[in-house]
């Protein structure tokens, strides 16, 4: 696994759990992992929810993996973004798994 996804909760939070996101983000590029950061891909917080879905989606699908943050399962978007890399095969890192270097 060496490109992956991050999925977690996002509306409802303050700032979308941005900072989450990115601390996760520098976490696996530390360990050498090519990220995709669905706070990088829609920076704009006011965007409709769709319209990030629309746009994160075709980004997951180019990945290998995707990596789970605490509370991702009471979310709409992360609940669907796992179902999908599930459905395809993709490995699912749950919350407290250890994730080796790449």
């Amino acid at each position: 696994m060496k490109r992956i996804y991050i999925a977690g909760p996002m509306t409802g939070l303050p700032d979308l759990n941005f900072h989450a996101f990115h601390a996760e983000a520098d976490r696996l590029r530390a360990l050498g992992y090519e990220v995709v950061n669905p706070a990088e891909i829609n920076p704009d917080t006011g965007m409709a929810w769709v319209e990030c879905m629309r746009r994160d989606i075709p980004e997951l699908l180019k990945c290998d993996g995707v990596v789970l943050l605490e509370g991702w399962e009471r979310s709409r978007g992360a609940s669907l973004e796992a179902h999908i890399a599930h459905s395809l095969g993709m490995r699912l890192v749950y919350p407290g798994e250890v994730l080796e270097a790449a």
